[in-house]
């Protein structure tokens, strides 16, 4: 199955750019990265993920004509963009607009593509490929993948991400779901196919981590997946929906208990849960299957992992965090939320001071080698761990409220014109909200430009080095 991520810079830079004054169509180049995805976790069938990495002009001299219902440029451009994705290992792909209405692929574009791919075998030979893309003037969005020989894969569901999240499927489903009407009648009628067809990540499933994967099952989310490696136990009762004293007894995995929950709940949701920590290999495949992942872990190396996921895989991620203190002699409570939204073009938890690369390193140390770790701690070369941090369960849900209202703003702008923002913050003891933003290191990888945008599968991974 093939899908496809166009990141909404990308998309809001190729409408520009090829909107014309006249309504004649016309077109520009795409580079992308790909997920090659052995088994999705809800299904286990093989996936294909492209993931837009840059937007390229045709160069003017090679435009032949355009109208309403055509557009023609010569291919001497497509040639050298063939050699460009082989160099860099990216997949080429055009782009072209039907700017009078709907989305689609036409018999011309079908004859015209053919002939392209003829060009791309002759080129590179069999097993290589080409994309395309249709942008409607009504917003949709039509995409395939032509391979060899001569074969062509529909894209399912391409979804445009960022702050703002639109999801745009090859088959329209009718979920005439009862239990989702009352949202329904908020939101219109698209909303619940479209919460329906979304695959949304949890990290974490603890005090944050619960009552998200709870509420997003009540809205309708067609499937999650749970990524936690700690068990219930008993100081966990106070704040993990879901959880009982008999799983505190048993020791029960959150994972277990929050898949338990919700499929006997029996609300049409397919759970898929990981017992592990977010980075191991073995998680790769599932991570990439989502279409957005909330990162409620307090763990660094967690974080630090996420952060540099979101970039290169076009996958936002809504990452929680609280802090929250006694109220201590002449010192007031301390109650603070905060939800940063971590994606292509917004700056990265590194560049907002969230995310402590030393703790990062000691939490891995500590995961790959405890003894090691208990060494150096010995030592006092790692600081380790300190008293439990303070945690009630309105607080840790109310993060988790504000997170998923982030993620209703992308999908239906109840505020307004702006999408999601990049970190709101809110006091519980001040009654105080605020936004809040940052401007990117200059030296940072993941933020600063776009040199890791969309890249998608690498080696290392990530290129992350150990």
């Amino acid at each position: 199955m093939l899908d496809m991520i166009i990141l909404d810079a990308h998309e809001a830079e190729l409408r520009a750019a090829l909107t014309t004054a006249d309504g004649s169509e016309a077109a520009a180049y795409l580079l992308f990265g790909s997920a090659e995805i052995a088994a999705d976790p809800w299904t286990q069938t093989p996936r294909r993920r492209l993931v837009s990495r840059r937007v390229l002009s045709i160069p003017p001299e090679d435009f032949i004509s355009a109208s309403g219902v055509h557009v023609t440029w010569s291919t001497r451009g497509f040639v050298k963009l063939l050699k460009q994705a082989e160099q860099e290992g990216l997949i080429a792909a055009i782009v072209h607009t039907h700017p009078g209405g709907t989305a689609y692929f036409s018999e011309q574009d079908d004859r015209n593509e053919r002939d392209l791919l003829g060009i791309v075998t002759n080129r590179s030979g069999n097993g290589h490929s080409f994309a395309s893309v249709v942008l409607g003037g009504d917003g949709s969005i039509a995409a395939r993948l032509w391979t060899s020989p001569g074969t062509v894969e529909p894209c399912r569901r391409v979804l445009v991400t960022g702050r703002r999240i639109c999801l745009h499927v090859s088959e329209k489903t009718v979920h005439a779901n009862e239990s989702l009407d009352r949202q329904a009648r908020l939101f219109g009628p698209t909303f619940n196919p479209t919460i329906r067809a979304l695959r949304v990540g949890i990290v974490g499933c603890g005090g944050t981590g619960s009552p998200t994967a709870m509420m997003l099952a009540r809205l309708g989310v067609g499937g999650l997946l749970l990524v936690d490696d700690d068990v219930i136990e008993l100081t966990n009762l106070n704040r993990v929906h879901g959880a009982r004293r008999s799983d505190a007894d048993t020791k029960t995995p959150k994972v277990e208990v929050l898949a338990r929950e919700i499929r006997s709940a029996d609300l049409g949701v397919e759970v898929s849960t990981f017992r592990g920590w977010v980075g191991d290999d073995r998680a790769r495949d599932a991570l990439r299957s989502c279409d957005i992942i909330f990162g409620c872990t307090d763990d660094h190396d967690g974080r630090l992992f996420l952060n540099r996921f979101a970039y290169f895989y076009g996958i936002p991620v809504i990452d929680m965090g609280l802090r929250m203190m006694p109220a201590r002699g002449d010192r007031p409570y301390e109650m603070a939320a905060r939800v940063t939204v971590v994606a292509p073009g917004t700056p990265c938890l590194l560049c907002r001071g969230l995310v402590v690369p030393s703790l990062a390193a000691e939490e891995a140390l500590r995961r790959t080698d405890p003894a090691e770790y208990e060494r150096r701690k010995a030592e006092a070369y790692v600081i380790g761990g300190g008293d439990p941090a303070p945690a009630v369960v309105t607080f840790t849900t109310e993060t988790a409220c504000m997170a998923i209202n982030e993620l209703l703003q992308a999908l239906t702008l109840f505020r307004g014109g702006e999408a999601m923002k990049p970190e709101r913050r809110r006091r519980f003891d001040t009654v105080d909200d605020r936004s809040t933003t940052v401007k990117p290191r200059i030296e940072c990888e993941m933020c600063a430009g776009t040199g890791v945008w969309g890249l998608g599968d690498v080696e290392p991974f990530l290129h992350r080095m150990g």
